[in-house]
């Protein structure tokens, strides 16, 4: 098979569902959207007036845009000084591996974002939970022996 013939192959369309697929680690809902060999994509939505977990990633970075609503991004980078950036339609981010970070929503709609994920999200022993700056108002995904 030539090189373009396995990339078509490995194409994935995907609609954005209805129902949330899960609960990220974090808390907010998850709606997952295409993958592909280098990395996954997924729409992450956080109720109004809601603060997240704050967490880490082991292994994977992260990059962000805002569809939706209004926030702030705490993020707290290995080599870097800490800083809250303010969420609004429009603001892309990025959140390097091993990275602090919590979100929360500060308006009245959800707040919505589109996440890319690379490499793919390789299961919920990714996150770590960590100190974050805002008590968080939603309870984060517990994982079982299961999970990973």
């Amino acid at each position: 098979m030539s090189e373009n013939a396995s990339r078509a192959a490995a194409m994935v369309d995907c609609v954005l569902p209805v129902l949330a697929d899960d609960v990220a680690p974090d808390g907010s809902q998850v709606r997952l959207l295409a993958s592909a060999s280098y990395g996954g994509m997924a729409h992450f939505e956080l109720g109004a007036g809601e603060t997240s977990v704050a967490q880490r990633h082991r292994t994977v970075e992260e990059i962000w845009f805002v569809l939706e609503g209004l926030g702030q991004m705490w993020r707290d980078p290995i080599d870097g000084p800490a800083r809250v950036i303010d969420m609004r339609p429009g603001v892309s981010l990025a959140i390097p591996v091993g990275t602090h970070f919590q979100f929360r929503n500060t308006g009245r709609v959800p707040l919505t974002v589109i996440g890319v994920t690379m490499p793919p999200w390789p299961g919920p022993q990714e996150a770590v939970e960590v100190d974050g700056v805002w008590e968080p108002t939603i309870p984060a995904r517990v994982t079982s022996d299961a999970d990973g």
